[in-house]
């Protein structure tokens, strides 16, 4: 025998919830909506049809699902960044965050790409985009800011624009390697955080 278990041993619902995700992700990440089929998720994930159904309700539900998982950022990734200076722990948010990607890129791309077509999307992005705020806030020291905090996170939701356009030129054109994307993102960072944010609130 060799050391694999067979794919419907009995897990703990949490971890069966996460490996229906999983492939999901690898599924609608591979091939547009309509082309997946629940029979076709269930198969992959090695369970039942209603399965799918419990856990997550509808294909609809599910795929909502993979494209919530794909465009947030988790407290973890916060919550695990080195105690080091502000130009470490901008570096490694930057590398978690193109580490994120890379694992997973076209399902990645394929959320962020939905957001002009479905409305239910773009709230689920828009969601991501201020909770990214307050993670990169977090990461970088500006979270106790009391004045001008808004503008402080629409700083951040720019930023945010600019980190899917440069993960867009490193993961389709091939214009930009992760390298120069790690540079770019890193360096406007901190210039976000040493410049213009102490400018902006000091206006």
């Amino acid at each position: 025998m060799n050391g694999a278990e067979p794919r419907w041993r009995r897990l703990e619902p949490d971890a069966r919830r996460e490996q229906i995700l999983a492939c999901a992700i690898d599924l609608f990440g591979d091939r547009p909506y309509a082309a997946v089929s629940t029979t076709e998720l269930a198969s992959r994930a090695g369970v039942a049809r209603g399965l799918i159904n419990h856990y997550f309700g509808t294909k609809r539900d599910l795929y909502l699902a993979v494209v919530r998982r794909m465009v947030t950022i988790p407290q973890v990734a916060v919550d695990t960044l080195p105690d080091g200076t502000l130009e470490e722990r901008v570096d490694a948010s930057v590398t978690w965050f193109l580490d994120a990607v890379s694992r997973h890129s076209r399902a990645w791309l394929a959320a962020v790409g939905a957001e002009s077509v479905d409305p239910e999307v773009q709230r689920i992005l828009a969601e991501a985009d201020e909770r990214a705020a307050d993670r990169v806030l977090d990461a970088t020291g500006l979270s106790t800011a009391v004045t001008h905090r808004e503008e402080l996170r629409a700083l951040v939701r720019a930023y945010g624009g600019l980190v899917k356009a440069a993960a867009r030129e490193w993961l389709v054109r091939g214009a930009l390697t992760r390298e120069q994307v790690q540079v770019l993102l890193s360096t406007t960072l901190l210039t976000l955080v040493r410049d213009t944010g102490p400018r902006i609130q000091s206006s």
